[in-house]
């Protein structure tokens, strides 16, 4: 058996419905793992139309429809898994958002929400996911370079991302005495997503700064959060997973 076969394997990853989120679910569905695609729905209703469409290349998906910020629905959510799937093997937490603005011109609200969304709904996830995660589980937390450099215009996001290090840290420590390894992925500039609406002179600029000229390939990420969920990686916990390019070697 390969160790990227994840059979039998009960997936979550948060923020499914599209960008990485999705990439990754699908990964882990090709792989044989029972996927959970979770997204929250919007006015327009795009959101459950994009994780409709993700469930369309997996096998008996389960979607749910959660606000990771509401904690009476990811603990819904979590009942939901525990009835429908028995448990839960691996959980990547991946819902974020992102409102740059410098801190001059920034607003609280501006500020607490990308908290709210990153912070804090990782933080629920994770807590509500304890009683139902089997023993050798993972957990896997999205993070970013710009929580370890602080990037200009992004006081909120940069705060939030940092923030999720040090969960990431705590959680390993509390969640080893259940043999669950907690890791987090942190992506520099990938061609998907958030810096896919860079415009292309920042795209260029940035480029300049990457050691390896390029931004990230969706894929890249998606094989790191394979590997550290995968038995390749069950001596590694608290750890933070660079997947930059070289833009940043701490």
């Amino acid at each position: 058996m390969s160790d990227l076969d994840f059979t039998g394997k009960v997936v979550l990853v948060t923020g499914s419905s599209r960008g990485i989120g999705a990439e990754m679910i699908k990964a882990f569905g090709r792989r044989g793992a029972n996927c959970i695609v979770n997204y929250f729905t919007d006015p327009q209703g795009q959101n459950k139309a994009d994780a409709d469409n993700v469930g369309k290349d997996l096998k008996d998906p389960l979607l749910i429809d959660c606000d990771v910020t509401r904690p009476d629905q990811v603990e819904a959510m979590m009942k939901q898994i525990q009835d429908e799937r028995g448990g839960l093997d691996v959980l990547v937490n991946n819902s974020g958002i992102i409102r740059d603005r410098t801190i001059k011109k920034m607003t609280p609200e501006e500020f607490e929400n990308i908290i709210r969304v990153n912070l804090a709904g990782t933080f629920n996830v994770t807590q509500k996911a304890m009683p139902i995660l089997r023993d050798g589980g993972r957990v896997i937390n999205m993070s970013s370079v710009s929580g370890q450099m602080g990037l200009f215009g992004q006081a909120n996001y940069s705060s939030s991302k940092a923030a999720i290090i040090a969960l990431t840290k705590v959680s390993a420590r509390e969640l080893a005495r259940q043999n669950i390894t907690v890791n987090a992925i942190a992506p520099g500039f990938i061609d998907v997503g958030m810096s896919k609406g860079m415009p292309d002179e920042v795209t260029e600029n940035f480029k300049k700064q990457i050691p390896l000229g390029r931004l990230g390939d969706v894929q890249e990420i998606v094989d790191a959060a394979l590997f550290l969920a995968s038995p390749m990686a069950s001596y590694i916990t608290g750890h933070v997973l660079n997947v930059n390019g070289g833009y940043y070697m701490g």
